[in-house]
């Protein structure tokens, strides 16, 4: 019998809930050529991004007590893009650092 010697780690699923892109993240991806789609996957496979251990912590922590998720990126251009997933999973909200 064979085992599986590359296993995935398991990944907390979670709800996105209504999806929403402010003005200044929807300018920032434009420029960059990219789209929120991208983003939200990573954050949406628990792909925290740009975040401190502490925050990676803090997430680990919110999928299992449902509190509020954050996610950090960059685009290809090098802007700063937040992810924020509510507790109560009903929305989730790409935007700026500074829109926050």
């Amino acid at each position: 019998m064979q085992t599986n010697t590359h296993q995935k780690s398991s990944v907390t699923r979670f709800a996105l809930g209504q999806t929403y892109v402010t003005p200044g993240a929807e300018d920032a991806l434009m420029i960059a050529g990219q789209t929120g789609i991208e983003f939200l996957r990573r954050h949406m496979s628990n792909d925290w991004g740009d975040l401190s251990d502490a925050d990676v912590r803090e997430n680990e922590l919110s999928l299992k007590e449902g509190f509020r998720l954050l996610s950090a990126y960059r685009t290809a251009k090098g802007q700063k893009l937040w992810i924020i997933t509510e507790a109560d999973r009903s929305s989730t909200t790409i935007l700026l650092p500074t829109e926050y």
